[in-house]
């Protein structure tokens, strides 16, 4: 009975690789609540954009999988969270827009690394060693941040006079999601460690770890491209000003007026 507990906490992880595609995308109600929103409101959001953020907690269950000691756990954790806090906050402030498909294609490669330093592929695919992996985790998370950023710039306005705070609120409540993420991701696999299917399922679920990553790039790099094919489909200025007065073109030929 109690291993049978145990294998059921054990598939928890698993369900974070099941979330659908649209961990980045920003709820029409989180704009609203944030239009005359307060610090609550921020706060709020802050934390829903991290639980509701897929590619995040993938990268933090590989960052915190094979650790044990508390020590270790706030020494990783708080180089991550440093990371992302500084670019969100200088980024934001600074108004640095990145398109947000690179940003996430390339959160998708570090859930690869980091499932694929797991499995410790450095030393068995390629003979060499990891690269200092706390090191990784501060760069990673600069990336993560700008991530954080890109996002919050389409909910607040950045010329209003109390972005600074909003940037606060809103980055404390990421801070509070990604705990709360991160209490229920220490006891699930403490809890795996005890059940006689450890070794297997740490293989597999770091294994899934690279695959979902590598479909959550090309998810990004299919929304980067169609993006692109829209921008360029969309008539000159010039023409949709026109249209607007009632000119109109036909076969891509020349716009006349009715």
């Amino acid at each position: 009975m109690k291993n049978t507990r145990f294998t059921r906490l054990a598939w928890l992880p698993l369900c974070l690789l099941a979330l659908p595609a649209a961990a980045h995308e920003v709820p029409d109600a989180a704009r609203e609540r944030l239009r005359d929103g307060n610090w609550l409101d921020y706060l709020w959001t802050g934390a829903e954009h991290m639980l509701t953020g897929y590619d995040h907690l993938l990268f933090l269950l590989g960052v915190v999988f094979f650790l044990q000691r508390f020590g270790d756990i706030l020494k990783f954790i708080t180089a991550f969270t440093l990371g992302h806090t500084l670019v969100l906050l200088g980024a934001t402030f600074a108004g640095v827009q990145v398109t947000p498909y690179y940003v996430d294609a390339f959160i998708a490669v570090t859930v690869m690394y980091k499932g694929f330093e797991n499995l410790d592929g450095f030393r068995r695919c390629l003979g060499v060693s990891a690269p200092n992996l706390l090191v990784m985790v501060f760069l990673f998370g600069l990336i993560h941040g700008l991530g954080l950023a890109t996002q919050f710039q389409t909910l607040a306005d950045r010329s209003d006079a109390g972005i600074v705070g909003k940037i606060l609120w809103f980055n404390l409540g990421v801070e509070l999601g990604q705990v709360a993420a991160l209490c229920l991701m220490i006891v699930v696999i403490s809890a795996w460690r005890k059940t006689v299917v450890w070794v297997p399922l740490s293989r597999a679920v770091n294994a899934l770890l690279i695959i979902a990553g590598f479909l959550l790039l090309l998810y990004q790099l299919h929304g980067l491209v169609h993006a692109q094919q829209d921008h360029h489909a969309e008539p000159p200025a010039s023409v949709q000003s026109g249209a607007a007065e009632g000119w109109h073109s036909h076969d891509g030929g020349p716009a006349h007026k009715h």
